[in-house]
């Protein structure tokens, strides 16, 4: 629990995530991140469903926890290619970083992210790039 509140302090600094799109962070792990969002009518797009963004916003946070809380080196996004699989019927997103490659420079993660009904929403893969932390 100690390193949940540590993540989570560390991240409270990303203000679009958290307070403007209020994605929370549920579980952290070595080369791991769980976040949700809980969805609001300020998600939704003109037709009614989740705007693709909030969606991406979500897996650009749990990929950036699952790559950077607890490591020497700041890992950033150099690509990110996501595949929007159905639409939700639910009231919470729920994404899960897994890292699949790590190397000296580049790491790949795939991030799923799902709603409360059980419903694969998306999947958004990650290349980052490893690079010195900034003091």
């Amino acid at each position: 629990m100690i390193k949940l509140e540590e993540a989570r302090e560390m991240f409270s600094k990303d203000l679009y995530a958290t307070k403007l799109t209020g994605a929370v962070i549920d579980e952290v792990g070595e080369d791991y991140a769980k976040c949700s969002l809980v969805i609001t009518p300020d998600h939704r797009n003109a037709y009614g469903g989740v705007m693709g963004g909030a969606i991406y916003t979500l897996a650009d946070f749990a990929f950036a926890v699952a790559s950077n809380f607890d490591k020497p080196v700041a890992t950033v996004s150099v690509v990110g290619q996501a595949s929007f699989m159905n639409a939700t019927k639910g009231t919470t997103l729920y994404a899960e970083a897994k890292l699949y490659k790590d190397g000296r420079t580049n790491c790949f993660y795939e991030v799923r992210v799902t709603d409360d009904l059980g419903k694969l929403v998306s999947v958004v893969n990650f290349n980052g790039a490893h690079v010195p932390k900034q003091a």
